[in-house]
């Protein structure tokens, strides 16, 4: 399984834009084979600040989303919503079973 997390400092005068972005994207997103799991969480300490949390079921997953027409649409626009560099953390991870 690999966790994705993907953390956007957004311009305050292009949230909204960013945010109707962010719906269409985890929509189709969440259509894709291989998707567990694809959530956008606002922080709520920070002003514009945002973490997608994604959860695939492998690299091949995240290979096929990342060259998806959803996610490149986005990817190509996702600059002008930032007041910061997006900050990517990816992880491997086992479901724990108790």
């Amino acid at each position: 399984m690999i966790i994705i997390h993907a953390h956007f400092q957004i311009n305050p005068e292009k949230e909204q834009a960013f945010l109707e972005e962010m719906y269409s994207l985890v929509e189709a997103s969440r259509a894709e084979k291989g998707n567990i799991s694809y959530n956008l969480m606002k922080d709520t300490e920070n002003e514009q600040s945002y973490t997608m949390v994604e959860i695939w079921k492998d690299a091949n997953a995240v290979e096929a989303h990342n060259t998806s027409g959803h996610f490149t649409s986005f990817a190509g626009r996702a600059p002008e919503y930032m007041a910061a560099p997006i900050d990517v953390q990816i992880f491997e991870g086992n479901k724990v079973e108790r």
